[in-house]
């Protein structure tokens, strides 16, 4: 059974897909705990299904180390399998990912490595392609260029706006999420050998 601990920023969506499949006696992985950077609403999911919360807020340490080293701390006290940054929207201080790597895994609503960063979904927008995508990569000290795990291509609609867009990118990203858990904890997936390749 793979132990999660999932981090997010915001309302928590793709954390909620993963939680209601674990909700299942035959899926393979648990969250164990859902930590954020700030007072985020995904956190009331904690709530909701009886999981432990933590919040290291971003703004209480003097910078980016100190806050990644409290985050880290927090994170291992769970001794988690795997760490899911799940718009967690900060960027992980390189020692961080160093002491979970390769078992740190993100979601990215773009077809990597097209549209990396913070606004992928207003960026595909702009550059008028006709589709984009969602992703799934292991992180590591690049903006989203880390060995991709699994994606799937979304198009890209007359008349979409920034919402409508990510709504539909955010619901390949759920299921893009939970498959990949499950191939991560059945061996069908092995995060050493993709950092390695």
């Amino acid at each position: 059974m793979l132990k999660l601990v999932v981090l997010i920023s915001g309302g928590g969506s793709n954390l909620r897909s993963l939680v209601e499949a674990s909700e299942d006696a035959e899926f393979p992985a648990r969250v164990v705990a859902i930590g954020s950077d700030r007072d985020a609403d995904g956190l009331a999911l904690g709530e909701e299904y009886g999981i432990p919360t933590f919040t290291v807020a971003f703004t209480a340490y003097a910078d980016r180390d100190s806050w990644g080293d409290a985050l880290l701390e927090q994170v291992q006290q769970w001794q988690p399998d795997l760490v899911i940054l799940s718009g967690l929207m900060r960027l992980l201080p390189p020692r961080v990912v160093a002491a979970l790597s390769p078992n740190l895994v993100n979601t990215h609503p773009a077809y990597l490595p097209e549209f990396p960063g913070a606004h992928s979904v207003r960026d595909a927008l702009a550059a008028g392609v006709d589709q984009t995508g969602a992703s799934l990569i292991v992180v590591d000290d690049s903006i989203d260029g880390g060995p991709i795990i699994a994606q799937e291509r979304v198009p890209v609609l007359p008349g979409d706006t920034e919402h409508t867009l990510h709504e539909r990118i955010k619901s390949v990203e759920r299921r893009l999420l939970v498959q990949s858990v499950l191939d991560i904890a059945n061996g069908h997936v092995d995060l050493e050998e993709l950092r390695t390749a």
